[in-house]
Formats: structure tokens, C-alpha cells, sequence
């Protein structure tokens, strides 16, 4: 009888084995980088405290994604940065808020975490794909406001809902999300700031064909953050604090890419306007909390066209963008300030990169924060011719010559508007397939931008050394 129980559990078990499991199958992809940076000078103004400081150090970042195949047209996408940090460096305080009246912990940028968790560990991306027989649906935390080139991309991660359906060489979409949520909940406990909020509704349209495509996007944003911003905190609200503004904000996004034999060339255009209204007040807010306010009409515009030539060994190419600024003798006008080149297009290796801004933090001028290279681009022109050359198939070396100047002054007095001239070389190694290694360096000649104005700045020109090793799996 034993025998016969042990033959029997025996054939149970390799029956189960044998038979399919209602598993789910995961893929892993991402991205390792440990990089070394120097910066000679903490800021472009001589004699002044952080002049003569230079920066010198390490710092790396994991960047692990996670497909969950949930069934064959049914996915979970998770994403997160690991261990963002610089080696050694003091580590961000982890703040947890104790009342309403406190201020949140410091955001990270392009991240749904803070700072003090992508130096741990920070999910940025959760969401639910479902490729449907009418399109494809996803709905979670995804990355918002990428759209057609690299200008003026800003990589946030964003609770949204989304539809998209192909057909032929047609692509066509709607989103809707929130960007910022102050509805009373659980977590959020001041009256005060129900409908404060930041929502989006999104809808475009692209059409491919060989060698190239195009695509137009239109975005209405209604933000709302500020209304009743006023005193919001306060248990005794005086008349005046039922008051503050709110924007309703309309942009337009059309893009083309095309291959022109061993051409490649992008274009975008972004057009914005909108108007940030003051509402619930009948009198004017009293001298000391600001004075009158004034309702502000918006009409920003930012263009960009790239172009690279590759020629097998050698290639050339060239970028010129524009981003409208703000005429600071307008009041009632905003010409720019919403619109800038975005946090994921890094023109120059010391002006206006956001990854170096990031890490360094970016150097001042006479003006402080109203002037400083730190990205990203506003207001103002900005050219830029490179080369590159590949002696043998692993290795990728690339000079570059940028120059930017101002298109509106950063106050209403007489300012030169030049932001200077950077120059860039880089070598890359393609260690193996998944492995390479940059070395590169930048001089930045200063422009009388930095001096603010003031005619007794003294202005000193900048330098960067950066190396950086790159596994990508």
C-alpha cells in the first residue's frame, strides 16, 4: 500500500512540473553610469568667495527597467534610479513634513522621488500597457512631456491616462493627467487648497514614411496651483487671501525628421499661448502683500533645427535654436519664461547642460541665479557647429564651437546680452557592445552677460574635464 501512495505522489509530481505554471515572465533593461567631473571655478566673477573653489568629483547612477509580461499584449513597466549619488558626498536629509505649514522634501529633478530617495532607491515609471484590438492603452505613472526631437523635451514621470491607435503610417493619440493634485485626501489636509490643481489634456498625430516623419501635438494645461495661495495656511483668513491666479495655457508642438541621403535633418517648433488670470477679488491686494496684481497674457515661441551629414569616417553637423524671452518692461505680458530647451537637450558639455547643472550645480554670475549657465536654454539664440571623426570603428572624437547671446536683458536697465562662446572636444570608446568610455573637455570664453550690468564685474573664462563609463544591458 506505501508502494502504491509513493508511485502515485510520484506521477502527481511530475505531472505538476510538467504542466504549464501561470508565471509571469520578466525582462530587465537599464542603464549604469560612474562618472568623474572637474570644474575649475565655481562661478564666472572673479574675486568673489566661490571663484577660486573648483569641484572635483565622482558620481554614478543605476537606471533599472522592468517589463512584467502579464500575458502576450498585457504588460506592467516599472522603472528605477538606484543610487544616485556622488561617492562620498554628504547624503540629502530625508525631511518628512509634520504639518501643513511646512515645506515638502526637496523633489528631484526628472523624478517622481525625492533626492534623499534616487540616492537609495527612487520608482519613477509604474504603469499598465494593454495592446488592445482597437490600440494600445496605458494608464500609471509614465514619462510626459517628450514629444517629436530632443529640444525641448523634459522627461517627467506623471500620472496619466493614455489612448494610441496605428494605422498605416498614421499614429494618433490622447492623454490626460495631472501634473500636480491638491484635492483634500488621506494625505492632504488643507482645505484652503482644494482645486489648486495642475491637469493636461493632450491629443497628436504622426505620419511616417521612408526616410522621415512628421507630427503635430496640442496640450491644454489648466493650472490652478496658485489660486488661494495666499495666506493658504493661515486658520484665520484675511479677505484678501481668497485670492489668486490661475493660468490656462494652450501649446502647439509640430516636428519633422527626414533622412536626405547622408543627411539627417530635425526641425520643431513649440508655440505657447495662454493667460494667468487673478481671481476671487473685488479690490485690489494691499500694498504689503504685493499690491495690484495683473492679469498677464502669454505668447512664448522656441524653434530649433539640427543637421549631421555623416560621411562614413567623418561627419559634420550644425544646430540653431531659439527660445523667446521675457521683456521684463512688460507687466502684463510674458514672453517667455514657460518655454525653454528643455532638461533633456544638453547643446554643450559647460552652457546649458542639464546633466552637469545637475551634479555641479552650474556657475553664477554678477546677477546670481538671473545669470548663470545652468540649464536649461531660455531666452535667447543659441548656434553650433561640430565635427567628428572615426579613425577605427570603436572610437568617436567630436570638437564642437557654441555660441549663445540673450534676446532680452534680465532687468530693464542696459545689459549686454552676449552669453559667450564654449568650446567642446570629446573621445568616445566603445569598449565592447554594452561598455564605452568618454573623455571630454570644454572652455567656456565668458560673455559680458554674466557681468549683470555692472560695470565694476571682472569676468573669468571657465574650464571642464569630465570622463565617464557607461553600461548599458
Amino acid at each position: 500500500m506505501k508502494r502504491f501512495w509513493l508511485v502515485l505522489l510520484s506521477l502527481g509530481l511530475i505531472v505538476a512540473f510538467s504542466t504549464q505554471a501561470m508565471a509571469v515572465d520578466v525582462k530587465f533593461s537599464g542603464e549604469f553610469y560612474a562618472a568623474g567631473m572637474y570644474v575649475d571655478k565655481g562661478d564666472v566673477v572673479k574675486n568673489t568667495t566661490w571663484t577660486n573653489t573648483s569641484s572635483a568629483f565622482y558620481y554614478q547612477r543605476l537606471r533599472l527597467n522592468t517589463t512584467f509580461v502579464v500575458h502576450p499584449g498585457l504588460y506592467l513597466i516599472t522603472r528605477a534610479d538606484i543610487m544616485e549619488r556622488a561617492w562620498g558626498a554628504a547624503r540629502t536629509n530625508a525631511y518628512v513634513a509634520t504639518s501643513a505649514t511646512d515645506p515638502s522634501p526637496l523633489l528631484d529633478t526628472l523624478s517622481a522621488g525625492t533626492a534623499a530617495e534616487n540616492e537609495n532607491i527612487a520608482w519613477d515609471l509604474a504603469y499598465i500597457t494593454y495592446i488592445s484590438p482597437i490600440g494600445i492603452f496605458n494608464a500609471g505613472y509614465q514619462i510626459d512631456n517628450v514629444w517629436g526631437t530632443v529640444f525641448g523635451d523634459n522627461s517627467v514621470p506623471t500620472g496619466k491616462i493614455g489612448y494610441m491607435f496605428r494605422g498605416g503610417p498614421i499614429t494618433a493619440g490622447i492623454q490626460t493627467g495631472k501634473n500636480v493634485e491638491n484635492s483634500l485626501t488621506a494625505k492632504n489636509f488643507n482645505q484652503n487648497a482644494v482645486d489648486r490643481d495642475s491637469s493636461f489634456y493632450t491629443i497628436y498625430g504622426i505620419f511616417g514614411w521612408k526616410g522621415g516623419q512628421a507630427g503635430i501635438l496640442g496640450k491644454y494645461i489648466r493650472n490652478a496651483v496658485s489660486r488661494n495661495a495666499i495666506g493658504a495656511f493661515t486658520p484665520f483668513p484675511l479677505p484678501w487671501y481668497e485670492t489668486g491666479a490661475k493660468a490656462d495655457v494652450f501649446v502647439v508642438l509640430p516636428y519633422v525628421k527626414a533622412q536626405l541621403g547622408p543627411v539627417a535633418l530635425q526641425a520643431e517648433l513649440i508655440y505657447l499661448y495662454g493667460k494667468t488670470t487673478w481671481e476671487g477679488r473685488t479690490f485690489d491686494i494691499p500694498a504689503p502683500l504685493g499690491g495690484p496684481k495683473t492679469d498677464v497674457d502669454m505668447r512664448q515661441l522656441a524653434v530649433w533645427v539640427d543637421a549631421v551629414g555623416d560621411f562614413g569616417m567623418f561627419y559634420v553637423g550644425g544646430t540653431a535654436a531659439y527660445v523667446s524671452g521675457d521683456d521684463p518692461g512688460t507687466a502684463d505680458k510674458a514672453e517667455g519664461g514657460a518655454l525653454t530647451g528643455g532638461l533633456d537637450w544638453n547643446p554643450a558639455l559647460l552652457l546649458f547642460n542639464n546633466d552637469m547643472t545637475y551634479w555641479q550645480g552650474g556657475q553664477w554670475g554678477a546677477g546670481g541665479v538671473a545669470t548663470t549657465t545652468a540649464g536649461p536654454f531660455v531666452n535667447g539664440y543659441f548656434l553650433q557647429v561640430r565635427a567628428g571623426v572615426r579613425p577605427v570603428e570603436k572610437l568617436d572624437i567630436m570638437a564642437s564651437l557654441s555660441w549663445a547671446h540673450a534676446e532680452h536683458n534680465a532687468l530693464a536697465f542696459d545689459q549686454s546680452r552676449d552669453y559667450g562662446y564654449e568650446v567642446d572636444l570629446t573621445a568616445t570608446y566603445k569598449i565592447t557592445n554594452n561598455l564605452s568610455y568618454m573623455l571630454g573637455g570644454a572652455y567656456l570664453f565668458t560673455g559680458d552677460w554674466f557681468k549683470y550690468g555692472q560695470a565694476g564685474a571682472e569676468l573669468t573664462n571657465n574650464f571642464l574635464v569630465i570622463n565617464k563609463l557607461t553600461l548599458t544591458f
